[in-house]
Formats: structure tokens, C-alpha cells, sequence
């Protein structure tokens, strides 16, 4: 059998911290949620913002979102500190991509294949959670 090489999936330092206000995105704009890199730059899932919504896993203020090829999950919930502003350029969100960007690509390289580094995951209510939102859930948050 030839020999395999684990794939390096680096933990997220950025979003987990990231200071972000529920009114920082609005109904009608176009966001993405940053899951890893392909050919060296980052990538994720483009989505829409639809409407408030409680984000239950944080137990705070969330967005509806809807993903124009999620078929059975077209509508999900997400905290606002997961999503990056697509439709502007928006300073806060230009700042956090460059951050990701500058911590990522080095560690993952610029392969073609896209790398998901495996931080988010759906409930079974749609809410999407991150790994340190699910594990601070988990010890009694």
C-alpha cells in the first residue's frame, strides 16, 4: 500500500474571537462562511442573509441564510462572527479574510483541491455551529 499523509487541518484562531455585532449584516446581502483553501486562496459557502433569527447553539442573535444549492438545507442558521460580507467591502470583513488568508494558505498550501478544515457543522433544528461554539456549548455555557 502506498503511503498517506495526513491532511494538516489547522484549528481557527480568528473566528471564534472575532468582535462582531448582529447589525454588521443586513437582510438582501450576500455573505460567505470561510471552511478552508483551494488553489491558495480561501473559500467557503456563498450564501444570502434572509433574516434574524436566534442562533441556538450560542443562545444568541443569528441570521437565517439561505444557500442557493443547499436542496433539503436551503434555509440555515448562523452566528454573525461566521460570516464575511460579499456584496461590500466592509473593512471589519476585509480585515478578518486577511487575517484567515495569512494564517491558512501557508499551513494548507495551494493545492487545487479544495481543503475543508472541518470547523462547522449543521444541527438537526439547521443552525450551523462552529467546533468551539459546539464545545463551549458542551461544558454548560
Amino acid at each position: 500500500m502506498p503511503e498517506t499523509r495526513p491532511v494538516y487541518l489547522p484549528a481557527d484562531i480568528h473566528t471564534p474571537d472575532r468582535d462582531i455585532t448582529h447589525q454588521h449584516f443586513r437582510p438582501g446581502e450576500h455573505v460567505v462562511i470561510l471552511k478552508g483553501v483551494a488553489g491558495g486562496e480561501l473559500w467557503g459557502d456563498a450564501m444570502k442573509v434572509v433574516t434574524s433569527s436566534w442562533h441556538t447553539p450560542t443562545d444568541e442573535d443569528g441570521w437565517r441564510l439561505y444557500d442557493p444549492n443547499g436542496g433539503a438545507r436551503s434555509y440555515i442558521t448562523a452566528h454573525p462572527r461566521y460570516l464575511v460580507h460579499l456584496s461590500k467591502r466592509c473593512p471589519e470583513c476585509l480585515t478578518h479574510q486577511q487575517a484567515m488568508r495569512r494564517y491558512l494558505v501557508p499551513r494548507i498550501g495551494d493545492s487545487v483541491e479544495a481543503v475543508d478544515c472541518r470547523w462547522y457543522s449543521l444541527t438537526a433544528l439547521n443552525q450551523l455551529v462552529h467546533i468551539a461554539d459546539a464545545a463551549a456549548a458542551r461544558g454548560g455555557r
